[in-house]
């Protein structure tokens, strides 16, 4: 369904749009260019016609990216290159189906279009309120010679990396048993590989590490996204986008192939959970995920080219979507009184929401009832205060008492709850993708937010049903990871999607200066925020001795424009991102120290004030390190020096005059 917030700006199709791609000698094994060759007739002119349709090449091309598609003697393969780099070399391209044909190992083109797009859409929330949506795409019909089904491959080429796409076009079923998408990177590449909440492990391709147990899927697999620093300097983000009726895609080395990562479709849920699923069925005509590739020629503009997932995901199926609103929320402890203060610290605090987490509605593996709070808790009288002062609610649920969704989610509706945060939501089968949209789908239907927690994995759902607003699916803040970990993820976890973090400001287990905890808010895109996680208000009686706490005030989850301003996966990152005039910059650093020099060109005209909290004289563990405020004014020609302590960070507020 179309929204307001998705409208074309302009849409072009390219000459020779019918037409199958002209013969070319291929070039490691890659052909280029577009439109078909005019093919002789009769017996010679048959076999010259066949020849073209088993050695060929096309490619999409968009503003020094490029993605080409090639058969070569009738293999099908794909390779991108951004600005004459090689991104993923010559690459093998396929699906297998469930009686053993497989899609892609001898097969004719029977035809092709190429289609140019460029308009602009606003979403509900997100990075940058305007999102900019130019591609170009390569279609490609084929059919295998064996079997005689038909299929295609679409690619796409943006300014900001490529993608690619089977799509089944016979009419019918079709049962998959696995897809045959293979990543060669170039020599020398090195990735950040990381499997469920473990830490990122830099490693060759062909090194996954093996994991899994018995009752999970097992090999060297790693989850998505997975980024990958090539030698010559480019970073690039392995995604996937628009997964509809299809199980979870983790990647895997590939034994005796060095650089080589390939498909892995998700036979388990990820953490081993309800049945196994080898196969999928699928009606057709049907169209499978998108396999995305975020391109940046430094790692910066990496994290600038995210909306690229967006981009590729469905459209809006919400008509109204006003109700819906990202925010900072306050997890409360289990009893009436501590939801009331709650309300009164968001209220102190500028949160605009407060949840109750697990326990709330007992033991939550146990108590598979999840309409009835615990004694200690008078939950009308909290929602009857919270919302009488401007505050929503949230409630936690396990899966496991999920078993009526929308009877659960219509009574949550009828006492007034603003959203719902869902444990254990453990997906990779297709079954549980079918569950996760249709979660999606029903919280919608009741008005209700979705943060989504545990092993999930993002794949541009929240475009399409903007009140999916949050998921974890990362190693997340409340492990006290190290620096380096979170000056990973910027350029990896949240390349693909938001990503609840749930910052700890000021706590004694951190292994980070509370500046860096306070940069996160910038740093990260998280429009759904949990702030003081572990901490009670009164923790906070005293603002005099948090200094920070203005900051987390004023910082928005939303926003207006975004920019990556410096970075270095695992070593450092400064973002800014603007909300009306104002701008808020997060800088922070692994456990080296260092000093930024950030250009603020991007400031507007003017003179600015610049709030800035920054680390103080470190101290014996990073988390006693001081919270230094200071002000200066500022112009769009200051370099600002920003100073960081080990493990530390900096926040700063830039405010017009």
């Amino acid at each position: 369904m179309r929204t307001s917030q998705d409208r074309d700006e302009s849409t072009t199709r390219g000459a020779g749009d019918s037409a199958a791609p002209s013969r070319r000698r291929i070039l490691k094994g890659t052909a280029v260019g577009a439109g078909w060759a005019a093919l002789g007739t009769g017996a010679a002119g048959t076999a010259h016609a066949e020849e073209a349709r088993r050695s060929c090449g096309v490619s999409a091309r968009m503003a020094g990216t490029s993605i080409s598609l090639s058969l070569v003697n009738g293999a099908l393969h794909w390779s991108a290159e951004h600005h004459g780099r090689t991104v993923v070399d010559t690459s093998a391209l396929g699906l297998r189906l469930s009686d053993g044909t497989v899609l892609g190992e001898d097969v004719t083109v029977t035809g092709g279009r190429r289609e140019n797009v460029h308009r602009v859409w606003s979403p509900v929330y997100g990075r940058d309120a305007r999102v900019v949506d130019h591609y170009q795409e390569q279609r490609w019909d084929l059919r295998d010679r064996r079997s005689g089904v038909r299929f295609g491959v679409r690619v796409r080429a943006y300014r900001t990396g490529v993608a690619l796409r089977y799509v089944l076009l016979d009419k019918g079923t079709v049962t998959i048993a696995d897809e045959l998408t293979t990543f060669v990177f170039p020599d020398a590449t090195m990735v950040y590989s990381a499997r469920d909440e473990n830490a990122y492990e830099r490693v060759a391709p062909e090194a996954i590490p093996v994991t899994g147990t018995a009752g999970t899927d097992t090999g060297p697999l790693t989850d998505l996204p997975l980024t990958a620093t090539l030698a010559d300097g480019l970073i690039a983000c392995v995604c996937e986008s628009s997964r509809v009726n299809f199980p979870r895609l983790m990647l895997s080395s590939v034994p005796g192939q060095p650089n080589t990562l390939s498909a892995f479709l998700m036979e388990h849920t990820a953490r081993g959970t309800g049945p196994v699923e080898p196969t999928t069925t699928v009606t057709t005509p049907f169209a499978t995920p998108w396999r995305a590739v975020v391109i940046g020629s430094t790692d910066a503009e990496l994290v600038d080219n995210a909306e690229l997932v967006l981009n590729l995901a469905p459209e809006s199926a919400l008509d109204d979507t006003s109700w819906i609103k990202p925010g900072k929320v306050f997890r409360c402890e289990l009893s009436t009184a501590a939801g009331t203060t709650g309300v009164d610290f968001a209220v102190a605090r500028g949160l605009q929401y407060i949840e109750y987490d697990a326990g709330w509605y007992g033991p939550e593996f146990s108590t598979l009832d999840a309409t009835k709070p615990i004694a200690a808790i008078d939950l009308p009288s909290v929602i009857s205060y919270a919302t009488s002062h401007g505050i929503g609610v949230f409630l936690y649920v396990n899966r496991l008492a999920l078993t009526d969704a929308d009877a659960l989610f219509g009574l949550y509706r009828s006492w007034g709850i603003a959203g719902i945060k869902l444990g254990f939501i453990n997906d990779g089968t297709r079954s549980m993708t079918d569950q996760i949209v249709e979660w999606a789908a029903t919280a919608a239907k009741y008005g209700l937010l979705i943060d989504m927690h545990d092993d999930v994995r993002p794949f541009g759902l929240e475009r399409t049903y903007p009140n999916y607003v949050s998921l974890e699916g990362v190693r997340g803040n409340e492990q006290f990871p190290t620096a380096t970990h979170n000056v990973t993820l910027p350029f990896a976890r949240n390349v693909g999607g938001p990503m609840d973090y749930t910052i700890c400001y000021g706590q004694s287990r951190n292994k980070t200066t509370n500046a860096h905890q306070m940069a996160m808010a910038a740093v990260y895109y998280q429009p759904l925020n949990f702030l003081f996680w572990y901490d009670k208000p009164s923790k906070y009686n005293n603002p005099a001795n948090w200094p920070g706490l203005p900051w987390f005030h004023s910082v928005p989850t939303t926003w207006d424009e975004s920019r990556t301003l410096a970075g270095s996966i695992g070593e450092y990152v400064a973002v800014a991102r603007r909300s009306g005039a104002t701008w808020y910059l997060g800088a922070m650093t692994n456990e080296t120290s260092r000093t930024l020099s950030l250009p603020l060109s991007f400031l507007g005209s003017g003179t600015y004030t610049a709030t800035v909290y920054s680390d103080g004289t470190p101290g014996t563990n990073p988390y006693q390190t001081p919270v230094v405020v200071s002000t200066l004014s500022v112009t769009s020609e200051t370099t600002l020096a920003v100073p960081m302590a080990p493990a530390g960070g900096q926040a700063i507020v830039l405010r017009p005059n």
